[in-house]
């Protein structure tokens, strides 16, 4: 994937979950009661384009911040 794309995605989930008032580390957490994996400082590398996200991980999050997948994958 393109690194430009992955960044403005991680930014993406950092203003949805800011708008939510979630910190990385609720999100980890509500992400790992749902059997997914994941660390606070993973949701922090993916939210600045450092991580790839695996595709249960783009679910999960739409879930949990209750938002769609044009907003996740918004690149405009």
């Amino acid at each position: 994937m393109n690194h430009e794309i992955e960044k403005r995605i991680g930014n993406n989930i950092r203003l949805l979950r800011e708008q939510k008032n979630f910190t990385q580390d609720y999100l980890a957490s509500k992400m790992q009661l749902n059997g997914c994996d994941i660390t606070r400082s993973a949701i922090a590398k993916i939210e600045v384009g450092q991580r790839h996200l695996y595709v249960d991980e783009i679910i999960l999050i739409k879930e949990i911040l209750n938002v769609s997948f044009d907003d996740i994958f918004s690149i405009n």
